[in-house]
């Protein structure tokens, strides 16, 4: 049977980011990706110019339908755009049982728009990470969860342990943000903590490497891998995915999305 991944998330009309992004990715995987749409927004590769939420009964409609008929084998959550969205996806997720779920904290978008409200923010700690089996926030992201200040590849195992204890099983804080000549990425969970590490590539295009490594994370734990190994071949399909990087756009175009194999 094909796996199937249902991906949360908003709309980036340039198909950089967000469910455009996780469709190519989950495709790369050779996995049905099913798109719920919580937002859309106005953006280009230089800026989110406005966003807009959609109300949250469609929101959990479009989650009952797809799951009442095709089900999900994982579910990955990114942008959702109001503090009500977030409190329906949590919903959603405990009304369906649903376990197997990826947490990509989507704050802010990568050229500095903040995505969500401060009482979103609330909602999603106290409500949506605690249901995560694996979250997956970037350095700023964990600092904004956590308040745990993330300068340095040194402190990326503490803010990982900081977001662990607001209640995901597994955390992976990436890196890739972070000052260095390589990227590092860690992993925590089930009593481990593991450091990924890949020399950083010079490049432009690197708009979706978010979206793109949390959605290769979901494809991989909806074929079967175990969480190790489902971030370790994410963190290599993004290093290779910000390689085939495009040149679209003024700004910094979006990362390509490499057959799986290629990683």
């Amino acid at each position: 049977m094909t796996a199937r991944v249902l991906t949360i998330g908003g709309v980036d009309p340039g198909g950089g980011a967000g469910i455009a992004a996780d469709l190519r990715t989950l495709a790369a995987f050779g996995v049905h990706g099913m798109p719920v749409v919580t937002a859309v927004t106005v953006q280009d590769t230089l800026a989110v110019h406005s966003t807009h939420p959609i109300a949250p009964d469609i929101v959990a409609a479009q989650i009952d339908v797809v799951l009442a008929d095709i089900g999900a084998d994982a579910i990955k959550t990114g942008m959702l755009g109001s503090w009500a969205n977030v409190e329906t996806v949590a919903d959603q997720i405990r009304g369906h049982g649903l376990e197997t779920v990826v947490v990509d904290p989507v704050l802010a978008s990568g050229t500095g728009q903040r995505l969500i409200d401060d009482d979103g923010l609330a909602v999603l700690i106290e409500q949506l990470l605690p249901l995560a089996f694996v979250a997956t926030p970037n350095a700023a992201e964990a600092t904004a969860l956590t308040g745990v200040t993330v300068a340095d590849e040194n402190d990326l195992r503490l803010a990982a342990d900081a977001v662990q204890a607001l209640g995901p099983r597994w955390v992976v804080v990436t890196g890739g943000d972070l000052p260095g000549d390589d990227v590092v990425d860690v992993l925590v969970g089930d009593g481990t903590a593991v450091l990924l590490r890949s020399s950083r590539l010079q490049a432009r295009d690197t708009h979706g490497t978010g979206c793109t490594f949390a959605s290769a994370l979901a494809a991989c734990l909806a074929l079967g891998d175990d969480v190790p190994t489902a971030v370790d071949r994410a963190h290599r399909y993004v290093r290779v995915a910000i390689a085939y990087g495009l040149r679209l756009g003024a700004g910094a175009g979006p990362v390509g999305q490499p057959r799986a194999e290629d990683a």
